[in-house]
């Protein structure tokens, strides 16, 4: 099960706080934290766009990019045998090892 609700184009993480018995929303890929909370999905849902539309403000205030940026490149560390593995299947497909994992990541995210 994927915990991620979509506001306003803007992915956010739901996780259930057991101490304050609420779910808190997190917004994700933000160059600052925006966090929310609410009892219900509507009420989860009315209150991510307030703090969607808070944080959004503050950017354009301040003059910010309210988006994260992200490079493309970061060091992924596997077993051996995996590497090994991996490297056979992009050798089979003929594919380099770094477009054989980009596709086989792009797979997994899509099919959830």
């Amino acid at each position: 099960m994927m915990n991620i609700m979509n506001i306003e184009g803007y992915k956010a993480i739901i996780k259930y706080d057991p101490v304050l018995d609420k779910f808190r929303g997190e917004f994700i890929g933000l160059n600052g934290g925006a966090d929310f909370y609410a009892t219900t999905i509507e009420e989860l849902k009315k209150e991510g766009r307030i703090s969607l539309n808070v944080f959004l403000e503050m950017c354009k205030e301040e003059g910010l990019n309210p988006n994260k940026e992200y490079s493309g490149t970061f060091n992924l560390r596997v077993p051996p045998d995996l590497h090994a593995q991996i490297a056979a299947r992009a050798a089979a497909e003929g594919k380099s090892l770094n477009k054989c994992v980009t596709d086989l990541l792009g797979d997994a995210v899509h099919s959830q």
